[in-house]
């Protein structure tokens, strides 16, 4: 990553600081770091790359009506941390940590270096802004998303006041077996490229810069997407081997954006317009029991056909499943208990939401079985709508399957402005 066209800065205003914030805002111009900082709509920059086909060299704007990272076209992989705040921050150290990341992303996004001063300027004397490893390696659509959670609110910075009604911890579900030291947080980063090293590098100086004032709670490395956000990109599969995601809510239908992932200008509080909420959920996937089902079983219990994916209605993979379709013998084709049945809005009221989960493989169990499942990523326009579709699961076949090991929830404010950091609206 090198870094020709930033804003000169002196000596003074090196490094990642909220100084630097504002050459950033003056930088973006100059530089012209990405066509959808200019037209303030992350959602249409998305949709841009997605029919033009997404390469290496993608680069998403982190400024923008709403953040990058939530319709942008899922990339491969994923490292997302949740942090705490230290003990005796306050205020004004939690806006400096916001402002100091929105310019660090900023930069990132756009395949520089993490400040101007980089990994090999400034001082030989001191270490450099930037760890170095992602030198050389293309933008490979980086996105970082940030996200507010219930805790954050609690009164440590004077912002109870300001909490959504809506952000609060998930409730207990039917077959949770949740970590508490793999859950919530005050603040989250979900950083997703088409190069781990990427990703990683990321979550690794955004964690640097927030030495001092917030510290990692828990994260997860995903790869292998598990869903689509465009109708370019293939459908992929899960762990289980089924294709994931096929009805899911795609970057260019407005109308279901609006409707189910993005807060209104109506909904409260005001400083969310524009913003979404975001679920996390760690599912553990029992792969060796799952391996020894016979085939038609699964089927059964997804409610799709493993080969195609098309609902056992008939049909092919993006066909309308029919809840009502019997066999002769007058049963169900698409099983009562099925998931597919369980999940579809038809049965919840219309309830949807946009998925972007991943595979994930941490090793194996002390039992020599392999560590394994999805790491589940929606986002919402209210967090109601992933607490009806889960109870809507509670007898959902596929659950004799998988455990629920880790959970968080989290407001995501609207994209950051120009010159400005994201969650300013927060603030002000």
């Amino acid at each position: 990553m090198t870094d020709p066209s930033a804003p000169e800065e002196t000596p003074a205003e090196t490094g990642v600081s909220r100084r630097g914030l504002f050459g950033w805002a003056l930088g973006a111009g100059a530089a012209g770091l990405a066509a959808g900082a200019a037209g303030g709509a992350a959602t249409a920059s998305a949709v841009a790359h997605a029919s033009a086909g997404e390469t290496a060299t993608s680069a998403y704007a982190f400024s923008g009506a709403h953040q990058a990272g939530i319709t942008t076209p899922v990339q491969e992989h994923l490292h997302f941390a949740a942090f705490d705040m230290m003990a005796r921050t306050t205020r004004e150290d939690l806006v400096s940590l916001l402002q100091d990341w929105s310019y660090a992303a900023s930069r990132m996004t756009q395949g520089l270096e993490v400040s101007a001063t980089g990994a090999v300027g400034g001082s030989p004397e001191a270490p450099p802004d930037d760890t170095g490893e992602a030198l050389g390696l293309p933008t490979s659509g980086l996105t970082v998303t940030v996200g507010f959670g219930p805790t954050l609110f609690d009164g440590r910075f004077g912002l109870a006041a300001a909490r959504p009604a809506a952000l609060e911890r998930l409730p207990a579900f039917l077959g949770d077996d949740l970590d508490p030291a793999a859950s919530d947080g005050d603040l989250c980063l979900q950083v997703c490229a088409d190069d781990p090293q990427v990703a990683v590098h990321a979550i690794r100086n955004l964690s640097r810069i927030a030495f001092g004032r917030a510290r990692i709670r828990w994260s997860q490395l995903g790869y292998g997407r598990t869903s689509r956000t465009t109708a370019g990109q293939a459908t992929p599969r899960n762990l289980f081997g089924f294709k994931d995601g096929t009805a899911n809510i795609l970057a260019d239908d407005t109308a279901a954006l609006d409707a189910h992932v993005w807060v209104g200008a109506g909904d409260e509080p005001a400083w969310m317009t524009g913003g979404s909420y975001l679920v996390a959920r760690k599912i553990a996937m029992l792969i060796e029991t799952w391996d020894r089902v016979r085939l038609s079983e699964q089927n059964r219990i997804v409610g799709r056909d493993k080969g195609q994916g098309a609902p056992l209605s008939g049909g092919e993979e993006f066909t309308a499943p029919d809840l009502s379709a019997t066999d002769a013998a007058g049963k169900p084709r698409i099983d009562r208990a099925s998931h597919v049945r369980l999940a579809h809005p038809d049965m919840n009221d219309g309830t949807r939401i946009l998925r972007r989960g991943y595979n994930y493989v941490d090793g194996n169990t002390e039992l020599g079985r392999l560590d394994a499942g999805l790491f589940f990523l929606s986002f919402q326009r209210d967090p109601g709508q992933y607490i009806t579709l889960q109870r809507a699961l509670s007898t959902d076949a596929l659950g004799e399957y998988i455990r629920h090991v880790g959970s968080g929830l989290w407001a995501v404010p609207p994209g950051a402005q120009p010159g400005s950091f994201v969650g300013a609206g927060l603030f002000a």
